[in-house]
């Protein structure tokens, strides 16, 4: 085959020397606009996963590579005059330039061919030169060729918000080190390494609003660099910081971080040779990952051996399809990991209230790559040292020597509510009461969550008229028959150590639908009742009714309908109660401009939407006893053109907040069919960590947690002060127990039969006689 690749960077020359070693008679050329040997840049960073994957593709370059590197297994993090590090990492930097240099002399020795000082101008003219059968575009960030073809390879460019430059040091660091420094005008943070004998990477990074305050955008570059060197005196020791881009001038050297994702990575030309070429991106011509997580290179250096490894096929095409879906996936995976880092850093200030010891582990866990017990892999004694840190803050006396509990294990106070852990079973409708009185099933529902260790058991939507209801099958607090059926339900779940609340809500349009085995979300067969919203919209057009427009004088009756009803939570024993102001229900229905088109005092701003749901809080919070909290749900977005954003999620709990809110449980979306939402493990997590950490109120987060682990980074990292879990306890009503067990947590009711108990059938199976010929019998 020929072989052209435009541009001499870390794929483009990998790429070249393993398609050189595949096949010698392979001939591979790679065009550079530099001059031999001659590349800028300061250090680059591997974990030592990437070297073992490289060590595999190619043991000799990979030999003289891990020669040149420098290693280390420690992270710093330097915030508010303390400086806490971490252990496990494994981190190895290496110069680019060295980087590059040692492939260069690997590919000569092999017999590729280096063409440099070209400038490629037109990739026809260089395919028709050497004939090539593959064009790869390995021209980075800026890819001139991706550019010419976008209507094909379709790329997604995402400026980022803070400003960086990439500076080098005499000073020589001994871990990696993130250094985080207040001005009057916001927060700069740098990201120093060592990458060769004497000399550092340091990447200095701030938000563009700060930039252009600190006023660096009108400095020429050596007086921006002296302005660094001034903010972080205190970590260089002295030493100069150093720029090895003096050809550009002023503020050109700070730029702002491009996030590149291509829909289509190959594109097949015709060049008049005869055959169709395909031009293949690879490294950030097809995609970028943000320095902080260190994977650019990373990425780079795999595009090609995984390419290389699938030219192996008999057809091109199938090859290429194959390129394109593994590596896909991959670099998705790293780039959602990118996304957060990037999003943290550009939000410092978001965290700043935080002490030191959350703000690191904020730090480190920020891209959720990197979760509690994978940091207890990592560096055990010091997440020991963090937990019992974390105990500590949350009352707990510990002994000296005595194990602190995890994270969700440790107590948490709402009010006069103190709950004996930090998970919650959260509000779930099961549709099975009568006429709005809970019967057996919800006493055994709600009791085994309480036995099984929950902290927390929240009732699911409770009514607070007839109306109200979702489903026939809907419990309610609208008469005092019902408020003395929750009584026992309450009481046996005191009874267990656990507390209990009941979500108060109405379902406005969403209202008079089948049970949620039949056909969820339309009408009933019969007896439908009428159904009121904020504006007269259907939930589904044409399938479900179209609510009429809430009247002053029904807004009234439903808010004192809500008051009854608390005031019959707290006859009952309830311990909190959460108002349900999301997912399209009535309260729901105000906040969200999709729902809400009134033009009166309630319809409009946001400010406007939001005064009926907080008149319902108010009157609530009036009758309600002083010692009790008061939740409130929202949907932090509407995952919806025109709707609420999470700007205006953050908007929203600051609001209740200031009505005397105590928590705001954080969920998302469900207020309009036509919603996008995007789905993954802990997917409304970062919702709640903007609200607690930005509106300054505590919050519980709910969706997809569903381990341990998750529940524990969540609430280490101070994204929520609670975790709800819903399917999780669906599945096993023991959740918290099987937990406790698994982390050897022996503070909660039956941990050692438990741990009996949980291989039951494995030992059964184990006892069972064995046949001569055949597996066990069971």
């Amino acid at each position: 085959m020929n072989i052209v690749c435009i541009g001499g960077g870390p794929s483009g020359l990998y790429f070249g020397l393993l398609m050189k070693l595949q096949n010698p008679q392979n001939e591979v050329f790679v065009i550079e606009r530099n001059r031999p040997y001659d590349t800028f840049g300061w250090g680059v960073v591997f974990s030592d996963a990437t070297m073992e994957n490289l060590r595999e593709a190619d043991p000799v370059s990979a030999q003289t590579i891990g020669d040149a590197f420098n290693h280390w297994d420690d992270i710093e993090c330097h915030f508010k005059g303390s400086a806490v590090r971490s252990s496990g990492h494994g981190f190895i930097g290496i110069g680019r330039k060295k980087l590059l240099n040692i492939l260069q002399a690997r590919c000569e020795e092999v017999g590729v061919n280096l063409v440099f000082e070209t400038v490629v101008t037109d990739e026809a003219e260089l395919a028709r030169k050497y004939n090539a059968d593959i064009l790869i575009a390995s021209d980075g960030i800026n890819s001139a060729i991706r550019t010419r073809h976008e209507d094909v390879f379709q790329p997604d460019i995402d400026t980022r918000n803070c400003r960086f430059v990439w500076l080098g040091t005499e000073k020589v660091f001994d871990a990696f080190n993130f250094i985080f420094v207040e001005t009057e005008h916001g927060w700069f943070q740098a990201h120093a390494y060592r990458f060769q004998d004497g000399l550092s990477t340091f990447i200095v990074e701030t938000p563009e609003e700060t930039w252009q305050k600190a006023g660096i955008g009108e400095m020429s570059q050596e007086e921006a660099i002296a302005y660094c060197e001034n903010l972080f005196a205190d970590h260089l020791d002295g030493n100069k910081l150093i720029s090895n881009a003096t050809h550009l001038r002023g503020s050109a050297i700070w730029i702002r971080f491009p996030r590149v994702i291509c829909n289509k990575w190959v594109n097949w030309q015709d060049y008049g040779t005869g055959k169709q070429v395909p031009v293949v991106l690879m490294g950030d011509a097809a995609h970028t990952a943000h320095f902080s997580i260190g994977s650019g290179t990373k990425l780079a250096l795999e595009d090609a051996i995984t390419l290389a490894k699938h030219m192996d096929h008999e057809s091109m095409e199938e090859a290429l399809k194959d390129y394109e879906a593994a590596r896909s996936i991959d670099v998705l995976r790293i780039q959602n990991a990118a996304r957060n880092s990037t999003e943290w850093f550009e939000n410092v200030a978001r965290y700043a209230n935080m002490k030191p010891e959350q703000f690191t582990y904020s730090m480190l866990t920020r891209s959720q790559r990197i979760s509690h017990e994978n940091m207890r892999m990592r560096d055990a004694a010091w997440l020991e040292k963090y937990e019992r840190w974390m105990a500590t803050e949350a009352g707990l006396q510990l002994a000296d020597g005595e194990k602190a509990p995890s994270p969700m294990f440790t107590p948490f106070k709402l009010r006069d509510m103190q709950l004996k852990n930090r998970i919650v079973f959260s509000p779930t409708l099961i549709y099975s009461a009568q006429d709005g009185v809970p019967g057996a099933t919800h006493q055994v529902h709600y009791g085994s969550r309480a036995m099984g260790g929950a902290g927390l058991v929240m009732a699911e939507m409770t009514a607070v008229t007839p109306e109200g209801r979702v489903t026939p099958g809907c419990t309610g607090l609208w008469n005092d028959e019902q408020a003395n059926a929750w009584k026992p339900v309450v009481a046996f779940a005191h009874e267990q150590g656990a507390k209990i609340g009941v979500q108060l809500g109405h379902a406005g349009r969403r209202g008079s639908t089948q049970l949620g085995w039949e056909k969820a979300n339309k009408p009933l067969a019969e007896g439908n009742w009428p159904l009121v919203s904020a504006s007269a919209l259907p939930y589904q057009a044409g399938v479900t009714a179209v609510p009429a427009e809430i009247t002053r004088a029904q807004m009234d009756e439903i808010r004192d309908a809500f008051v009854a009803a608390a005031k019959r939570a707290d006859q009952a024993g309830f311990d909190c109660i959460e108002l349900q102001a999301a997912h399209g229900y009535l309260l729901s229905s105000f906040i969200s401009p999709l729902t809400n088109q009134r033009s009166d005092e309630f319809g409009g701003s946001l400010e406007n939407r939001m005064a009926y749901p907080l008149e319902v809080f108010a009157a609530i919070r009036a009758v309600w006893p002083e010692s009790k909290p008061i939740m409130v749900r929202i949907s932090a977005t509407d995952w919806a053109e025109g709707g609420n954003t999470a700007d205006d999620g953050v908007e929203i709990a600051r609001l209740f907040k200031h009505a005397g809110a105590d928590l705001i449980d954080v969920s998302s979306g469900e207020v309009v069919l036509e919603q996008q939402p995007i789905y993954g493990r802990m997917y409304q997590t970062p919702f709640s960590d903007r609200i607690r950490n930005e509106a300054g109120i505590a919050t519980m987060a709910v969706g997809s947690i569903m381990e341990a682990d998750h529940a524990n980074s969540i609430i280490a990292a101070g994204r929520a002060d609670l975790c709800a879990l819903s399917r999780g306890f669906l599945a096993e009503a023991n959740w918290p127990q099987r937990q406790a067990a698994d982390l050897g947590y022996t503070d909660l009711a039956w941990p050692v039969q438990y741990e009996w108990g949980k291989d039951w059938l494995q030992r059964q199976t184990k006892r069972a006689p064995v046949a001569q010929d055949g597996p066990a019998k069971s």
